[in-house]
């Protein structure tokens, strides 16, 4: 077992090219992948496999989002670069053109209020960051929503769940009482309000975690948090010796910017 996990961010949005627009970058990579032979499958499965030894194809990779604002599902006006395909519309295309399976899980930032200032401190303040469409993510079965924390412990927040509002870093969140409120209530609040079946996925913000959380915290509560694995960003696949609780994911523009690049690290890492 070797599956890369790709992670693109759909508020990465600096122009209209492959290095710099995560779209863009996203629809060429769906084709890229599809032309190696590498079947796209869900991000829970590969978490099967390594779990439960379920069945994966030999060649595998699966997508994840992160931050799920609406450029994860709505095609969306940018104000400087313009008219950008939203995620879902790129996958809605991409298996329509190839007839090959795709699927997606967003890591969405799950605070309300958090969003709703992240919205004027990190996007233009247009009310872009909000959750009306999780519901018809998962109905549709295309993108699964799973959590990136209540507040992401975000650094333009005026406060967050961190006790000492260390913020700006997930590595901050070492103690009972903060990843509770991280990441168990986060769960509450997606269970209560936002999906369907769920299948128990973290990605850490910043892809930062502590000995706290991998050691302590996610495998001796997991009656509380009800989470089965958690993601960080370090660039390698998912093998079976990979920790449950600190999952590799590669991330676009940062492990690599552009298609070669991809086809590239795909061959090491499949």
């Amino acid at each position: 077992m070797r599956v890369p996990v790709l992670a693109y961010h759909s508020n990465n949005i600096g122009g209209n090219d492959y290095a710099d627009n995560d779209h863009v970058a996203l629809a060429e990579d769906l084709r890229r992948i599809h032309a190696l032979g590498i079947a796209i499958v869900p991000l829970s499965r590969v978490v099967d496999a390594l779990l439960d030894a379920a069945a994966l194809p030999e060649r595998a990779v699966a997508i994840s989002f992160d931050d799920g604002s609406y450029f994860d599902w709505y095609d969306m006006d940018h104000p400087t670069c313009g008219p950008q395909r939203g995620f879902a519309g790129i996958l809605r295309d991409f298996a329509a053109e190839t007839g090959a399976s795709v699927h997606a899980t967003s890591f969405v930032i799950v605070s309300p209020d958090a969003r709703a200032i992240l919205d004027r401190t990190c996007l233009v303040g247009r009310g872009w960051w909000g959750d009306d469409w999780w519901r018809d993510a998962e109905r549709e079965g295309l993108i699964a929503i799973e959590s990136h924390s209540w507040d992401h412990n975000h650094h333009t927040l005026p406060a967050t769940a961190q006790r000492d509002q260390r913020k700006g870093t997930f590595r901050s969140i070492d103690t009972y009482a903060d990843a509770d409120a991280e990441i168990r209530a986060a769960n509450d609040w997606l269970d209560a309000h936002a999906r369907a079946p769920r299948t128990g996925l973290f990605a850490y913000p910043y892809g930062e975690t502590n000995d706290y959380l991998v050691r302590e915290y996610l495998p001796n509560r997991a009656a509380e948090h009800r989470l089965r694995a958690a993601f960080g960003t370090d660039a390698r696949p998912i093998d079976a010796r990979s920790d449950r609780w600190n999952l590799p994911r590669c991330v676009c523009g940062h492990h690599w910017n552009s298609p070669d690049a991809l086809v590239a690290m795909l061959g090491d890492f499949t």
